[in-house]
């Protein structure tokens, strides 16, 4: 009965990704509102993580694809902020609804093109959708203030503006959230958008800016472009159209572009690398934290930007949390997102399987403890075990670089100091987290620990009406919450005499 079961199943999930597959839309751009088609322009390939099979081709821009789209930008910027706040908010919930309504279709080209389980596609879904109806109602609260004037029949004011024309940079890890997070903070300011979209999951921002232009967004709001990341990236970034940059990916990338931006006054909004430590006080529930903690580390086979990455268990329950946490990852079953039994899917293509494979090889050579994984799988895709790393000192490679992958690296702390001298260690500082059930050490932490983000007992980092960046090389300013719009305004000073 149980093969019989798990042959159905595998069925189910054949079909449900021919279905996908067949659904899969061709990969245009969208230039100032409208949908132009690949015809005439270099393409590239798309590739499914879980088999390596080609889904499609996205375009590789042309100079006069972002003339177009720069050239836009004014009517756009017009266009939107002229309709007010109240009319503003109501398409972009009109966008967060429609992408409700399509959360299935939307859930599946995740899977497709980032290999995520589905029930992990379609929680994406929802909270990109949220991140649109809070930039909607958040909108319209654009305050401004009136500062007590020194003289009679005079008045002091502060008011909030939209900052101007963004060029967006988005990753391929949060295929969804993060496009939403970028153009709904930009378009809720009231500034137009250009957004290069990751080539590895192009379908899914481009399906975003159709939802878009259909739900009612002017002509010249926005444009979605794909190709040649260094000519986008210069060509915007020269345009003196272009006012702010936000970019999510690299610190390395991420400092090169900043640096680009401030030398013509534009405004950088950078979400950067993280490696994300996880304080583990001996009073906890050592079976109930690792339970947790394996879901939060694995999330997307490992490939989020505040992944739980280095742990640091007190000494005392340190062997027990490795033993658990090990056992529990080594249960994971590891497959198609199609299949409703899989609970991590494949890394995005062999380069993380490569990259992922350095962190095993170093530690093989250091001596280091493997209780679980290690191996990369072979056969069609890019899947690997999840693993664990022990006793990863400070010289380890999974100590000091991020693996962006399915690798968690332990290692035991005797007192409260020290765990925070260890998790404030490295320039990174995007997320961390502590779990303790003390409130005095609970308090603490989240005083002392160095990151834009720290969540004591839990493992929820980014929410709609929370704001999300990093400090130290992680990142300036936040995307997300009221702080997420904040980061597209300025303020003006005025003042009225009598």
């Amino acid at each position: 009965m149980v093969r019989q079961d798990a042959s159905l199943r595998r069925g189910n999930a054949m079909t449900r990704r021919q279905q996908a597959e067949a659904a899969y839309p061709e990969i245009g751009q969208i230039i100032a509102g409208d949908f132009v088609s690949i015809e005439g322009r270099r393409a590239g390939d798309i590739t499914d993580p879980a088999t390596g099979r080609v889904l499609g081709q996205y375009a590789f821009a042309t100079l006069e694809d972002l003339d177009r789209a720069i050239a836009g930008l004014a009517e756009g910027a017009r266009a939107w902020q002229q309709m007010g706040a109240e009319a503003r908010g109501r398409i972009l919930h009109d966008i967060a609804r429609t992408m409700r309504d399509r959360s299935q279709s939307l859930a599946d080209l995740v899977t497709l093109e980032l290999g995520k389980p589905q029930r992990e596609a379609l929680a994406e879904v929802e909270q990109a959708a949220g991140m649109w109806d809070w930039a909607a109602e958040e909108g319209r609260r654009a305050y401004g203030r009136i500062i007590p004037s020194r003289a009679d029949g005079g008045r002091h004011m502060v008011l909030t503006e939209p900052l101007g024309p963004v060029a967006a940079f988005g990753s391929w890890n949060a295929p969804l959230i993060t496009p939403s997070r970028k153009l709904s903070g930009a378009l809720g300011a009231g500034c137009p958008i250009i957004l290069k979209a990751s080539e590895e999951v192009p379908a899914c921002a481009l399906a975003i800016g159709r939802i878009a232009i259909e739900c009612g967004l002017p002509a010249g709001a926005l444009s979605i472009v794909t190709g040649d990341a260094e000519m986008i990236s210069n060509t915007l970034l020269d345009a003196p159209e272009i006012r702010a940059v936000t970019f999510t990916g690299s610190t390395r990338i991420g400092k090169m572009l900043g640096q680009r931006a401030l030398a013509s006054m534009k405004r950088p909004v950078l979400e950067l690398g993280g490696h994300a430590p996880v304080l583990i006080f001996d009073d906890v529930d050592v079976e109930k934290v690792a339970a947790g903690a394996v879901a939060a580390k694995y999330r997307n086979a490992g490939q989020v930007c505040i992944s739980p990455t280095r742990f640091f268990v007190q000494r005392r329950i340190y062997q027990d949390f490795v033993d658990a946490f090990a056992a529990r990852a080594g249960a994971l079953t590891v497959g198609d997102g199609f299949d409703d039994a899989t609970d991590m899917g494949p890394l995005i293509d062999p380069r993380r399987i490569a990259a992922t494979q350095e962190f095993v090889v170093d530690a093989k050579q250091r001596g280091l403890p493997i209780p679980a994984g290690g191996t990369a799988l072979h056969g069609p895709g890019s899947f690997h075990q999840p693993t664990v790393i022990a006793d990863a000192g400070p010289a380890a490679l999974v100590a000091n670089q991020e693996p962006f992958g399915p690798i968690a690296a332990m290692a035991p702390f005797d007192d409260y100091d020290q765990a925070i001298a260890l998790a404030n260690r490295l320039p990174f500082a995007l997320a961390a987290y502590v779990w303790s059930g003390r409130v005095d050490v609970i308090n603490r932490a989240v005083n002392d620990v160095q990151a834009g983000s720290v969540i004591a007992n839990g493992w929820r980092v980014s929410l709609p009406e929370t704001p999300f960046g990093g400090q130290k090389e992680s990142g300036l300013f936040a995307e997300g919450g009221m702080e997420g719009l904040a980061a597209f305004q300025q303020t003006k000073y005025a003042f009225m005499g009598g």
